[in-house]
């Protein structure tokens, strides 16, 4: 089933609307995770390895809210397994010692 224009991935259509303090998508610094539920509910995550900042936003906010994670978790959003699974594994990835 194809997105709608208002629930596009982030990265083609709705960037524009997230306030995610990052310049350069392709910045080696940045790390960003896309999932897409099997509802067809879409989030992104970013990891600026410069600031140490991580945020979560989602189509259901329209890319607009932007929370921040910690620790692999979000305060003030409820997420189903599957998501705060997604959630969890971004984090393990960003948080493994190199």
């Amino acid at each position: 089933m194809p997105a709608s224009a208002e629930h596009s991935p982030p990265i083609i259509h709705a960037l524009d609307h997230v306030v995610i303090a990052v310049r350069d998508l392709e910045s080696a610094d940045l790390h960003v995770g896309y999932f897409a539920t099997r509802y067809g509910e879409q989030w992104m995550f970013t990891f600026d390895r410069a600031t140490g900042v991580a945020s979560l936003c989602g189509a259901d906010m329209d890319w607009r809210t932007v929370y921040v994670v910690r620790d692999g978790r979000v305060d003030g959003l409820i997420l189903n397994l599957e998501e705060a699974e997604w959630l969890q594994a971004c984090w393990s990835a960003v948080s493994a010692s190199p």
